[in-house]
Order: structure tokens, then sequence, then C-alpha cells
């Protein structure tokens, strides 16, 4: 007589209960071991200056290695919610230029946020969305008129912390592809403006001129800087313009 094996039947409850404490077990493990190495001792324009011969020279010899090992190390600081993020565009700008310095942190920077975004939509309790309840109700409206027009919007113009702008679309139900769209062409002029940064940093090292005011008028570090300035001044353009509409 064959015996008939009768499946077993698992409630959703408890596989999103463990998606949960997994995901969170992971972030948590990934924090505590950058801030428990001292991980964070690296990211300053001085240990940048430091390590510039030691950075040329793996840069010289594995090029295509060290901007893959980069956009790795950009997207797994991103999805661990690491607030670094300006930092390592600057630092793409020292090591590899404006072009591929802005364009591999734009890569990493959206692979982060979209990881972020999945684990917000099928790992994220109730109890953390009731703690971004008012973030979550300023930001709905916006995404009933168009996700990804005001997805885009959020993205260029910095008016809510980064973290909440990767978590809350999730919660909102705003689709992936509009999320990634908005996320990869609203973060481009930033990514690309840190890295020109970074750039004209590395042209001042290369150079090594005596540090003084002067240098801020050379045109690798005057663009940046206006440009760095420009940025910064959005959001309160942006909230300006939206107080004049109301």
């Amino acid at each position: 007589m064959a015996i008939k094996f009768q499946p077993i039947k698992i409630k959703k409850r408890y596989i999103t209960t463990l998606m949960r404490l997994v995901t969170l077990f992971f972030l948590g493990v990934g924090l505590f071991t950058f801030f428990w190495l001292d991980l964070d001792q690296y990211l300053s324009l001085q240990a940048l200056q430091e390590h510039k011969e030691l950075l040329s020279q793996w840069k010289k010899e594995y090029y295509y290695f060290s901007v893959l090992l980069f956009i790795l190390a950009y997207w797994s600081l991103s999805a661990f919610s690491v607030p670094v993020g300006a930092w390592l565009s600057v630092a793409g700008g020292f090591m590899f230029g404006t072009f591929v310095g802005g364009l591999s942190s734009l890569i990493g920077a959206s692979l982060g946020a979209s990881v972020i975004f999945f684990i917000a939509r099928y790992s994220v309790t109730d109890v953390f969305k009731k703690k971004c309840e008012k973030t979550i109700i300023k930001m709905e409206s916006g995404f009933k008129k168009n996700q990804l027009s005001y997805m885009l919007v959020l993205r260029l113009i910095p008016l809510f912390p980064f973290w909440l702008v990767n978590l809350v679309p999730a919660f909102l139900n705003v689709s992936p592809r509009s999320y990634f769209i908005g996320t990869f062409l609203g973060m481009m002029p930033g990514a690309f403006v840190y890295a020109s940064v970074g750039n004209g940093f590395g042209a001042v090292v290369d150079s090594q001129i005596e540090l003084n005011m002067d240098i801020i008028y050379s045109p690798k570090i005057l663009f940046p800087i206006m440009s760095l300035a420009i940025l910064l001044l959005l959001p309160v353009v942006y909230k300006k313009f939206i107080e004049k509409l109301d």
C-alpha cells in the first residue's frame, strides 16, 4: 500500500514574519560590522588624500574590477542605509573622474535604493509604518497625481531624508518601474555634481600645489562648488514656490 504524504501548509503570516526577522538580522549585522570595524574612519577627504597612491595603483592595474567593486560597495552601504551617499559620490569622482565616478555612484545608489524598496514592501512591520505615518500622508497626494513625476521630484529635490524616500513609496504601492526610473533619473544630477567635486579635489591633490583660497577660482574647483550650491538651494526654492501656489 503506497503511503501518501500530505504537503505541509505554512501560513502566509509565518512566512512574512520569518522574512522580516531575516531582513532585520542582516541589516543589524551589516551596520554592527561597519561601525565595529571602524570603517567610517576611512570616509573622509583626508583618508582619500592619504591613500591616493594606493588607490591610483589599484585602479591602474584592475580598472574595471575597481569600478565594479566601487558599485558593489555603494550598493551595499545604500542597502544597509548607512548615510554615506554624498561622500561615496565624491570618492567616486576622486578615483574615477566625473563621468565614470558619477555613473558608478548613480548605479550603486539606484540598486541600493531598490533593495530597500522591496524590503519595505514585503518585510517592514505595521509598527514601523505607523512611525512614518506623517510622511506617508504628505507624500500620498503627490503619488496619487503622478507616481513617476513625483518620484523624480523627491529624488531631484531632497525634501525628505533619503531613507524615508526609499521606504514610503513601497508603503504607498508605487510601482517598481516608476520607483526605479524616478530614482535613477532624479539622482543623476546630484551624483555627477558630487563626483565633479571629488574630481576637482583629486586634481588639487595631483597638482601638489599649496592649499590656499586661490585654488577656489580654478575651474575644476569653482564650477563643482557652484553646482553643489545650486543643488543644495533647490529644496528652499521649491518650498517657496509651493508656498506661493498655496
